[in-house]
C-alpha cells in the first residue's frame, strides 16, 4: 500500500490506510471462512475509518474515495453501496458481494481493474459489477488486463496506477463538495 499512498499523497490526496484485520485479531491472509465470519466487523472498521478521516483538518469530508485490493476491494464496494460519504471507489481485482444487493442504497463511480486470468477472484466478478453499474446508470471505468492474474506487476501495474490517479482526480479531487 505504501507505493500507492505515496503516489496519491504526491498528488495532494490525504491518504489513510485502515488496518481492518486488527479489529478481529486476524493475521496474514484471511481464508474464506475467516473472511465470511469477519466481513461485517471489517466493514464496520472501514465505516469507522471514514468517520475518523472526514473529521481530520486536512480532509474535505465531501471528497472521500476508497481504494481496495482483493478482499479490501470487496469491503470498499460493500461500504460504498450504503455510505453516501463515499464519492468513488477504485477496486483492484475484487468485486461486490452478491449479498449486498439486499442492502444496496446507492452507487458511486467505480474504477474496475482486474486480471483476465485471475484464479483467486474470477474476472466474472468484474463483469458482474459492470452490469450492476450499467443497469443503474452509474459512471464507471473498467480495464481487464489480458494474461494477468491476481495482483499486478510490470506494465499492468504501471497502467493501473495511472488509471487510479486519473480516476480519483476526476471523481474525488475535482468535484464540488
Amino acid at each position: 500500500m505504501a507505493e500507492h499512498a505515496r503516489l496519491l499523497a504526491s498528488q495532494g490526496f490525504a491518504v489513510y490506510v485502515p488496518h481492518y484485520f486488527d479489529r478481529t485479531g486476524t493475521t496474514g491472509l484471511a481464508d474464506k471462512a475467516t473472511a465470511v465470519r469477519n466481513f461485517p466487523a471489517w466493514g464496520k472498521t472501514l465505516w469507522d475509518a471514514i468517520t475518523f478521516v472526514e473529521g481530520q483538518e486536512a480532509v474535505d469530508g465531501g471528497r472521500i474515495g476508497l481504494l481496495g485490493f482483493s478482499l479490501g476491494a470487496y469491503l470498499a464496494m460493500s461500504v460504498a453501496v450504503v455510505d453516501p460519504r463515499v464519492r468513488a471507489v477504485v477496486e483492484f481485482f475484487g468485486g461486490l458481494p452478491q449479498e449486498m444487493k439486499f442492502f444496496m442504497r446507492r452507487l458511486c463511480p467505480v474504477l474496475i481493474l482486474h486480471g483476465e486470468e485471475d484464479a483467486t477472484v474470477p474476472v466474472e466478478e468484474a463483469h458482474h459489477l459492470r452490469e450492476i453499474l450499467e443497469k443503474r446508470n452509474v459512471a464507471y471505468e473498467m480495464q481487464i488486463y489480458p494474461g494477468v492474474g491476481h495482483g499486478f506487476s510490470g506494465d499492468a501495474w504501471v497502467d493501473a496506477r495511472g488509471r487510479m490517479a486519473m480516476f480519483l482526480q476526476k471523481y474525488v479531487a475535482n468535484v464540488e463538495a
